[in-house]
């Protein structure tokens, strides 16, 4: 059975190998668009950028202008394939918003997810409770949003971490996302108890960053990040910096190099796996009393 692909990464690989593809054949975005009759260079523009879902009939148009032979072409039809697909489980949710989208595209195909927190729980371990009093305090940037629905589809998303072949997920959380923070007491005790058993899954890591391990690695990055790797070496490594009302991806090598070291750094002084665990065994008691109480 293969494995998952990731669409959104299969179709930035495209893009670069077709790009790379006409600028061997010394051929211009124009001259390319008039040999095939497109309107404008825009569609063929959004394709070598990875912007657009490509039609596997425009893919093997171009393949034929730059003359590909067997076995390449034979690949990138594959990719071409994998980049333009309508299947997974994401497509059922067509109320899933742009940015929901684009982690699930992402998450979908990667073979490792290292993902850093410096405040929150990450989407992919947060309860359906404790994801609907965050995505409803993100009313007050984006009045616009559908709670429901994004609450349904970071649900969907979490599939991931239990499917057949799932990634390899690890959470590096600062002390400051293992704390209440004013969430009411039994979402808490919720929360941390699936913390507790997510934990406990082959594929996922949780590793907590006290406060004292800034003196030995410098200060932590204040906005959250996510460094994915894919099964095909040939995909680009990826990271997403998430911010308030926008995340931005970075695939150039130098750029995610950077934060995969960054996120080494933060590994080697979080909390180990057992003591981590031990920390949030210490809240979940902490939270069950608060319930009691």
């Amino acid at each position: 059975m293969p494995l998952p692909t990731s669409p959104v990464i299969r179709r930035a690989r495209l893009g670069a190998e077709l790009r790379q593809l006409r600028r061997h054949a010394a051929l211009t975005l124009e001259q390319v668009c008039d040999r095939l009759g497109w309107a404008s260079t825009s569609k063929l523009s959004r394709i070598e950028l990875g912007q657009s879902r490509p039609d596997l009939a425009d893919v093997l148009d171009l393949l034929d202008v730059y003359h590909v032979p067997a076995p390449q072409r034979d690949a990138l039809i594959v990719i071409a394939r994998d980049a333009a697909t309508g299947r997974g489980w994401w497509k059922s949710l067509s109320e899933m918003g742009e940015r929901q989208r684009t982690y699930a595209e992402l998450e979908a195909g990667a073979a490792t997810i290292v993902e850093y927190q410096p405040a929150l729980v990450p989407g992919l371990l947060q309860t359906p409770a404790y994801a609907r009093l965050r995505i409803e305090a993100g009313r007050l940037v984006n009045p616009e949003v559908d709670v429901d629905a994004d609450v349904r589809a970071r649900a969907a998303r979490q599939e991931v971490l239990r499917r057949a072949h799932p990634p390899r997920y690890t959470a590096l959380l600062a002390e400051a996302a293992c704390d209440p923070a004013g969430v009411p007491a039994e979402v808490w005790r919720e929360q941390v108890q699936h913390l507790v058993d997510l934990a406990g899954q082959p594929n996922v890591t949780v590793r907590v960053l006290p406060p004292e391990a800034t003196l030995r690695a410098g200060p932590h990055p204040l906005t959250p990040f996510s460094c994915y790797s894919f099964p095909d070496p040939a995909d680009p490594r990826t990271v997403m910096l998430e911010t308030l009302t926008a995340d931005v991806r970075l695939v150039t090598e130098a750029d995610v190099d950077r934060y995969e070291r960054v996120a080494d750094r933060l590994a080697a002084v979080a909390v180990d796996e057992a003591g981590s665990a031990a920390l949030l065994r210490d809240r979940l008691s902490r939270a069950v009393d608060d319930t009691v109480r």
